[in-house]
């Protein structure tokens, strides 16, 4: 919990410090001004001293000169001091003084710069330049990093850069996606011309020496698999590692567990190595590590602990990868005790080929989430259904990304061309209408998948039902009116389970959202009307966020004739219940009496 003290000097700082404490819920307002709801302190000095290492941010409010004065004494360093901003008392100019990277103060100073209406005064150079910042990129991605203001510096002059990505997380994905003008990216350090660089940018499990200054960030994807000689001394062991890794151009910093049989969970080197290298020590049975198909499987270890693997099936479990990155390596330490091991990559980590599902949203192309975009952009081959997705979201693809239209193809074609992708390590967006999990078809697509070892993940849209309550301008759960929404469609030619017959939907009286269904308009009509009253509000919305959506609404009782009348059939989706258009019935969150953790109605104390 981030831990702020906004300290004013002035009455009118009290006050913009009152104001600012609404965006920060758990700071409190100090001032040498008395004020009811402020805190009094004797003076600024006196508090610091005894605060100073309590927060994790300082607000000040007032002249720039008392906040520096104040500070002073106690600054340390860019790892350890806490964020520091300065703000006059009309909230005219938001300054980021100290700790703008890895304290956060730039981004608090641009967030309080909205809140007063003011303007952010940053001076970093990368945020200037809207580069990224390096001495912070390890913090938000989980990498370790040797980052110093030596490579920084060539960074933000601008230096051609080259950005090697030897794996794939969400940190590489966004260099990919960020990346400045004057940097390159590449996927194999031997494809690099470095006379055309000053700085090399290594996201990576290993270690480079090369001819131009190299900014290694280690993300934890290695996985070790060990056995070892009972009793083995913990000091040789971990020597033996470190040389294993070294000569291998590994790097310990990327290590992120290390793994044996179970019957090793006591075993004291193993234990210390694991607390020395700050991992987890994960132990498997017999019958787990002999799930694994193993290169170098052993008849010695079987015979003795049942077992043709210990190192490679531990590391290729803990990895959940079949590969091994480094395979079995039998050392012999000083003291003649030996032991194994072996390496595997996170098989998340691995850049190879993906399917992705992603939901498109209802049709309107802005309407697809950020990362669905983001995705579309990078894709190599993107499927679509044409009737069902409109064509301009397909207008995100990179240029040299194959486009197709499925809405001509069987499912059988569909897995043909994905699989010949596949195989070429691409990447495979399947764009689906609305929302994947709702009427998606998915199902049979991912059982394929399975069947075949594809990878593939599934990035969620805003359905239909959705676009329909904004457009409606109605809320589908009113307080105390309705609190369900039911997501269902009418018995047509694909029947319904006995349980879910639309009947026995309506007998909830939730706001019905019916898909699929506009040609049997007659019946979905009378079976409703069993249960909502005739008036019920209903409304019935065409290809709803398409450039040609038709909307229109009226009573449940003629439901069936507003469809006859309009011609509608495929693409509608027919919405029933009270909370249509409703206005009435206030929520408790935010009334007066209502308190909770954010709003409690106190001061805050020191």
């Amino acid at each position: 919990m981030n831990k702020t003290a906004i300290i004013a000097s002035t009455d009118r700082g009290v006050e913009l410090g009152l104001r600012i404490r609404q965006e920060f819920p758990h700071a409190v307002v100090v001032s040498t001004r008395v004020h009811e709801q402020a805190t009094h302190i004797q003076s600024i000095a006196h508090f610091l001293q005894d605060n100073y290492t309590k927060f994790d941010t300082f607000v000040f409010i007032g002249a720039l000169g008392i906040c520096v004065r104040s500070i002073a004494p106690y600054l340390q360093d860019k790892h350890s001091d806490p964020a520091v901003i300065n703000l006059d008392d009309h909230g005219q100019f938001v300054q980021s003084v100290l700790s703008g990277h890895e304290g956060g103060a730039n981004a608090l100073a641009t967030k309080l710069a909205r809140a007063t209406a003011g303007h952010a005064v940053i001076t970093t150079s990368s945020d200037l330049q809207q580069l990224w910042a390096l001495d912070t990129l390890a913090t938000r991605f989980n990498w370790k990093t040797d980052v110093n203001n030596t490579l920084i510096s060539l960074f933000v002059n601008n230096q051609p850069t080259a950005i090697l990505l030897d794996l794939k997380d969400k940190g590489t994905q966004y260099l990919e996606r960020t990346k400045p003008g004057f940097a390159d990216i590449y996927y194999a350090y031997e494809e690099i011309d470095f006379s055309k660089y000053a700085l090399l940018i290594a996201v990576t499990y290993k270690i480079y020496e090369a001819p131009i200054p190299v900014l290694h960030y280690h993300a934890p994807v290695l996985n070790i698999g060990m056995g070892c000689s009972r009793d083995i001394e913990s000091d040789l062991l971990e020597q033996s590692f470190r040389e294993q890794f070294q000569a291998h151009g590994l790097a310990v910093a990327a290590l992120k567990a290390i793994g044996s049989i179970d019957i090793k969970a006591d075993e004291t080197a193993f234990i210390d190595l694991a607390a020395a290298l700050r991992v987890p020590l994960v132990t498997f049975t017999a019958a787990e590590l002999n799930t694994q198909t193993v290169p170098n499987g052993s008849e010695v270890v079987r015979s003795k602990l049942g077992v043709h693997s210990v190192s490679e099936a531990s590391a290729m479990l803990l990895a959940g990868n079949t590969s091994l990155l480094l395979e079995k390596q039998k050392i012999t330490v000083r003291s003649g005790k030996k032991h194994t091991l072996a390496v595997a990559i996170d098989k998340m980590a691995v850049r190879s080929a993906e399917v992705v599902i992603v939901g498109a949203g209802p049709g309107d192309a802005e309407l697809i989430s950020i990362k669905g975009k983001q995705l579309l952009e990078a894709a190599d081959l993107i499927l679509y259904a044409g009737s069902l997705v409109p064509e301009e979201l397909t207008h995100y693809a990179k240029a040299g990304a194959v486009v197709r239209n499925s809405a001509s193809m069987t499912l059988e074609d569909q897995i043909l061309l994905m699989e010949e992708h596949y195989a070429r390590g691409h990447l495979i967006v399947r764009l689906q209408s609305g929302d994947p999990s709702i009427y998606g078809a998915i199902q049979e697509q991912m059982t394929i998948f399975d069947e075949k070892g594809m990878d593939y993940s599934i990035v969620p849209g805003i359905s239909s039902f959705q676009a329909a309550a904004a457009y409606l301008k109605s809320e589908f759960t009113i307080p105390e009116v309705v609190q369900s929404i039911i997501l269902t469609r009418g018995a047509g030619k694909t029947p319904l389970p006995e349980h879910e017959k639309l009947n026995e939907m309506a007998k909830h009286k939730a706001t019905m959202c019916i898909f699929l269904s506009a040609t049997i308009a007659k019946s979905v009509q009378a079976q409703l009307l069993e249960h909502y009253a005739p008036d019920t509000p209903v409304a019935v919305l065409y290809r709803v966020t398409w450039k040609d959506e038709a909307v229109f609404t009226g009573q449940l009782k003629d439901l069936a004739q507003i469809i006859r009348d309009n011609k509608l059939t495929l693409t509608t989706l027919v919405i029933v219940g009270d909370a249509i258009g409703a206005r009435k019935n206030r929520s408790h969150l935010y009334s007066p009496e209502w308190k909770h953790t954010f709003r409690t109605g106190k001061a805050i104390r020191v």
